[in-house]
């Protein structure tokens, strides 16, 4: 059996080696000539799988049976024209969200730094209360953070408490945080989701944070507000056009990192796990290979803070403990600007460092220290 890994999928060789020949490509080169004598495929959201792909590389007598995607979202990968030729499909829901929200989390606490305001003081709208919408509302519920959540296709589902409507977020919130899946069609459509008409209408002094899907927001209307008016911000993980994403409004972003909201060590080798489990069950094999076995120990593990710190500049510094994300803004900046912008985007990903999940530390409150805990504790660190 012939397994076709993206290069960047960590654990690989632990998890897919013992099941048959390892072969490693980076994820953009993964093409139909490539599936040509391939029976399992394991990628990431970088390899566009659609119906001319597969197609092609089943008309070139390909073998393949079996495609994992180490991601949450699958919009990469047609499934249809999968399950048109009997190819078995496993994605991996759920697998990075701890991270997304870090990320999140990072990012407001840093632009809250760098502005001059407070997080506990804004109220923020969640659009997208999936996997990570919704641990991001529970963390910031814990926190005792206002927050509003739209989810038409959840509120459809499950009735209307505890959902608004997208309006009444713009309306009322200060940040909006979009985690998305990207639906191209029907009635709960989220390509450009916010469309120039959407972005026109924020109320200034709204920060938009996008670490969903790209195509969730126009763009170029996005340019233009910032580029006009300017009295709204925002901070962007993932864009249109990617890699070769709009250097001006890159430059108009206060946040601008390379599709990375959920790169943790963490999150990728849960992922990798994910389709692992789901490979040897669609074989009839045990599972031989456990997600402890592929985690190493966090190089930051313990932290003991005392007094002299209220709740955000005490979570802001146990976050940049395990993730700054300041540090992949300016990756972007400066990888853009010495490779072109696509080939720096790219080379930030494949060369991304070593990032853990703020649930590896273990935080030790001093005497004059112990108000911090509800904080600490609602953002999802541990504590002694």
């Amino acid at each position: 059996m012939r397994i076709l890994v993206d290069a960047n999928v960590p654990g690989a060789e632990a998890c897919f080696g013992p099941l048959g020949e390892l072969v490693r490509l980076p994820g953009r080169e993964i093409d139909a000539v490539a599936l040509r004598d391939v029976d399992v495929l394991v990628i990431r959201s970088i390899t566009r799988l659609d119906a001319a792909t597969i197609d092609a590389a089943k008309a070139q007598g390909s073998r393949l049976r079996f495609v994992g995607t180490c991601t949450i979202g699958t919009d990469h990968v047609d499934q249809k024209a999968l399950a048109h030729h009997g190819i078995a499909f496993a994605s991996a829901p759920g697998c990075n969200a701890e991270a997304v929200v870090d990320y999140v989390l990072g990012s407001l606490l840093t632009l809250a730094e760098r502005e001059g305001w407070q997080l506990a003081e804004r109220r923020i709208g969640i659009v997208g209360v999936g996997n990570v919408g919704g641990r991001l509302r529970q963390r910031l519920a814990a926190m005792g953070i206002a927050c509003l959540a739209c989810d038409p296709p959840r509120a459809e589902r499950e009735g209307s408490e505890g959902f608004d409507d997208l309006e009444t977020l713009s309306g009322e919130c200060d940040v909006l945080c979009l985690h998305t899946p990207l639906v191209r069609e029907g009635p709960h459509a989220t390509r450009h989701l916010f469309d120039a008409q959407r972005i026109a209408d924020l109320a200034p002094g709204t920060l938009l944070l996008n670490a969903g899907r790209g195509d969730c927001i126009d763009g170029a209307a996005l340019r233009q507000r910032l580029s006009g008016q300017g009295d709204i911000s925002a901070a962007l993980d993932v864009w249109e056009g990617e890699p070769g994403i709009d250097p001006a409004l890159r430059d108009m972003v206060k946040l601008a990192t390379p599709h990375i909201a959920g790169h943790s060590l963490d999150g990728k080798l849960r992922g990798t796990h994910q389709i692992y489990t789901a490979l040897v069950r669609y074989l009839g094999l045990p599972a031989r290979v456990g997600l402890d076995d592929l985690l190493p120990v966090p190089p930051v593990s313990r932290l003991t803070l005392e007094g002299g710190l209220n709740p955000e500049e005490a979570l802001r510094l146990c976050l940049r403990a395990v993730y700054d994300v300041r540090r992949d803004h300016d990756s972007l900046q400066r990888e853009s600007l010495r490779q072109g912008m696509a080939k720096g985007f790219d080379a930030c990903r494949a060369n991304y460092p070593l990032r853990r999940e703020l649930s590896t530390l273990t935080v030790e409150l001093g005497p004059d220290a112990k108000a911090l805990a509800p904080w600490l504790l609602g953002a999802g660190l541990k504590m002694d």
